[in-house]
């Protein structure tokens, strides 16, 4: 988060860094004391394990999908893609900016005063331009004010203010559109480039703070890809499987982001949650799902490696370690997301749009993640792949150190 140079997300990322230390600090300190104080009677109302086999001697529904999944992986790998950029095809619609009352729910005070200023006074009259002129006298006063009334997206220019010194002016200017709209963002950059002017206010400022968020989420997209990169190759010793997961995880944040945009879009599923208008995405929601998506899908994807792994370290056969990780792992991640799924999806009662969006945004990507990347397309490319999955050349063995998350069987 620190990459995106933003200052209001630094504080977000101290917090929620230190909040996972903390968390990890219990993890081996706390916990293992309080266990220590409970000792046998922890397990006083033990429910006990799954059983590899049912009653009828069928293995676990898991171990039956996975087996399914494996059985033709081609097939699944294809149909789990497919699906994922189904789901992301409305990404290409994305809109960056900030939500104004002309968003907000029908009948509500505030829009219903939006819609009287708007009727009135032209939609851009809630968030007016703000141009800053220096050094001009008042006959380049009056040419300024006629070449702006002049522009393109312009509604109304109020005559300039000038300050006690005469070196200053200020002019308002009303754009045709809503500040919220993609027109009154281009006239922001229209007027900043036909004219010697600064051009500020409160629009203004949103626009250039989607700008700069967009330009800078590459950056921090490929620092978290390549961090994360880098981790899962010192974890698990295998380039391609640590490859694997973060092109998974791109294709379900991808898709995540299509269903935000579908319904920030405001048609029949932003209808669903009470969107009825189209409305554009803060920017800070892509940056601030990517990183707790991330998050959350790896430890989705460590839960599931790991035990892979730990399988093919035993048996040196993939095809079986694949099998006994899913099944073994499946309950767990499952109950995980279906906990963040119920947490995330409590945003959606929230009255305030933007929160909307970040709970459908998470909710669906942790959902997509669940189901489709750890229940599909894992097993399916990995089966795909077979042992090249663990490959790992000489160099680069020689050049990561010892680290595995689990010790090698004896």
């Amino acid at each position: 988060l620190f990459l995106m140079g933003l200052t209001y997300l630094y504080g977000v990322a101290l917090s929620a860094s230190l909040a996972v230390l903390v968390v990890m600090a219990a993890s081996v300190t706390l916990l293992p004391a309080l266990l220590g104080f409970a000792r046998g009677g922890v397990n006083r109302l033990r429910i006990g394990r799954a059983p590899r086999t049912r009653g009828d001697g069928r293995p676990p529904a898991a171990m039956r999908w996975s087996r399914l999944v494996q059985r033709r992986p081609l097939t699944a790998a294809i149909a789990g893609v497919a699906i994922l950029l189904v789901l992301a095809a409305p990404l290409t619609g994305l809109r960056l900016g900030f939500p104004d009352s002309g968003n907000d729910r029908a009948g509500t005070t505030t829009r219903a005063a939006y819609d009287l200023v708007a009727d009135g006074f032209g939609r851009g009259a809630s968030g007016p331009l703000l141009l800053v002129a220096e050094g001009a006298d008042r006959g380049e006063l009056r040419e300024l004010v006629a070449d702006v009334r002049r522009t393109d997206g312009v509604r109304a220019v109020a005559p300039p203010v000038v300050n006690g010194g005469g070196d200053t002016a200020v002019v308002s200017v009303v754009s045709d559109a809503s500040p919220q709209d993609a027109a009154t963002a281009d006239l922001v950059r229209r007027l900043r480039a036909e004219h010697d002017v600064l051009v500020g206010g409160e629009t203004a400022s949103l626009v250039d703070q989607s700008d700069v968020t967009a330009d800078r989420l590459p950056l921090f997209i490929g620092g978290v890809l390549g961090l994360s990169f880098l981790l899962l190759l010192f974890a698990f010793r295998a380039p391609l499987v640590a490859l694997k997961a973060g092109v998974m995880n791109l294709l379900s944040i991808a898709a995540a982001y299509g269903v935000v945009a579908a319904v920030a879009d405001g048609g029949t599923l932003g209808q669903l949650v009470g969107s009825d208008t189209a409305t554009p995405v803060p920017p800070f929601i892509p940056v601030m799902m990517f990183a707790i998506l991330f998050g959350l899908s790896m430890d989705y994807e460590v839960f599931l490696l790991s035990r892979i792994r730990e399988e093919f370290l035993a048996r040196g056969n993939t095809s079986r370690a694949v099998t006994e990780g899913l099944a073994s792992t499946a309950r767990v991640i499952t109950a995980a997301a279906l906990i963040m799924v119920a947490v995330f999806g409590a945003f959606v009662l929230s009255g305030e749009v933007f929160l909307k969006l970040i709970g459908i945004g998470l909710a669906t990507a942790v959902l997509i993640d669940a189901t489709v990347v750890r229940m599909v397309l894992v097993p399916a490319v990995m089966q795909i792949l077979g042992d090249r999955n663990w490959w790992l050349p000489r160099w680069l063995d020689r050049l990561i150190p010892h680290g595995e998350l689990e010790p090698r069987p004896a």
